[in-house]
């Protein structure tokens, strides 16, 4: 059972994190049922129902992981982690920003590549303090890893 602080600090996780996704969807609302529909798209991006649920659990993960070494180590205590985490979310947002609301394909693909690098740091960073932490953000660094790949298509496409 959890105590009153750790109730609380999952929710001010969750709620950082439900944050980071609804600049993210709000910028991408801007685009996507109108410029975004209009690039030509490789052969393997997904049909546009898929990015809200996966979405959806990847932030969920996060915040799980985030309190996860939060709870742990206390935020002096995992200083490091908890500021790449931020550093991550914050590149997170930014990447819909440039890509869906500045419709730059090129700039959103020099910041993914720094989100990835981020997510990945992050990743170990939390595997070393709570390897469930860490486990939990794995599908996030293979799901940005694939939004890269895709990313490289829809600038070498359009």
């Amino acid at each position: 059972m959890l105590d009153r602080r750790e109730f609380f600090g999952f929710v001010a996780f969750l709620g950082i994190c439900l944050a980071a996704s609804a600049v993210g969807g709000a910028a991408t609302a801007s685009s996507v049922g109108t410029w975004y529909q209009a690039l030509a798209k490789p052969w393997f991006n997904p049909p546009d129902s898929i990015f809200a649920p996966v979405w959806t659990g990847l932030f969920f993960m996060m915040a799980v992981a985030g309190w996860r070494v939060w709870r742990r180590d206390g935020l002096r205590g995992a200083r490091a982690a908890l500021t790449l985490f931020a550093l991550q979310l914050v590149l997170n947002m930014s990447w819909s920003i440039v890509f869906f609301g500045l419709r730059s394909i090129a700039g959103a693909l020099a910041e993914i590549l720094v989100l990835l690098l981020a997510i990945l740091a992050t990743t170990v960073m939390f595997w070393q303090r709570d390897r469930v932490a860490g486990m939990l953000f794995v599908p996030y660094a293979a799901w940005v890893s694939f939004a890269t790949v895709l990313n490289v298509a829809l600038w070498q496409l359009n």
